[in-house]
């Protein structure tokens, strides 16, 4: 069952990755911002089916795969943000930033919710992380409401609409 479940995810970030990267390109210069929140969106309704789900398989695909579709569209315009946001000369130092920011986010939603689905419930670990996306996503829309187009016009920003 968890080979079958990990297989959908994975083809289901393959599936989305291309079609995500086109949309962030042609979205203008909040496109990026737009797919990644897309993605954190995925991934928040992913969290919280798996919080009111059973151990039905087919059941449990659907967060699997929503799951697969929202690392397919966070993967893909995260780093595609990161360039179209940063000044150019900060550049180096914002994508050393978002791997921090990622790597320390990781290891203490983990924590957290390895501690929660121990102490209290798998239930509660997923409502957990399902709230993080939630502020995630508020915050990539005010970022996106923000930044009212306002990118560098050399290489590396994400390209205009065609």
């Amino acid at each position: 069952m968890a080979l079958g479940l990990y297989t959908a995810y994975n083809v289901a970030a393959t599936v989305a990755s291309v079609p995500a990267g086109r949309l962030s390109d042609r979205l203008g210069r909040r496109g990026p911002l737009l797919v990644l929140a897309g993605g954190v969106g995925a991934f928040a309704v992913a969290y919280g089916l798996f919080a009111l789900s059973g151990a039905l398989v087919v059941i449990l695909a659907v967060p699997f795969v929503l799951a697969g579709i929202g690392i397919g569209a966070v993967e893909t315009a995260q780093h595609s943000a990161v360039a179209a946001l940063a000044p150019k000369e900060l550049r180096g130092s914002a994508f050393g930033l978002l791997a921090t920011v990622q790597s320390l986010g990781n290891l203490a939603a983990s924590g957290v919710a390895g501690i929660l689905w121990s102490a209290v419930s798998p239930t509660a670990a997923f409502v957990y992380l399902a709230a993080w996306m939630v502020v995630a996503l508020v915050v990539l829309l005010v970022a996106t409401v923000r930044s009212g187009g306002r990118v560098d016009d050399d290489e590396g920003a994400s390209a205009q609409p065609r």
